[in-house]
């Protein structure tokens, strides 16, 4: 990934019942190109290059601010 501006995104994914939180680092320039985050996640070559995602597994992903509350994106 390139050497800009980055922000944390919450993932929650569900396994049997359970559910687990990772967050991943994604630059802030990717996404500013999608209206949601969801589609940056999804189809942008950057970030499918360098995270993998269970899709089949994600219950929802939110921006992060620098005091680790989430945003509204």
């Amino acid at each position: 990934m390139s050497n800009s501006a980055i922000t944390r995104v919450k993932l929650v994914l569900a396994d049997r019942g359970a559910f687990h939180e990772i967050v991943v680092d994604i630059p802030v320039e990717i996404l500013a190109r999608y209206s949601r985050l969801i589609d940056a996640l999804r189809e942008d070559p950057e970030i499918t290059a360098t995270t993998y995602i269970d899709f089949r597994r994600l219950v929802a992903a939110r921006r992060l601010d620098e005091q680790g509350a989430s945003t509204d994106d």
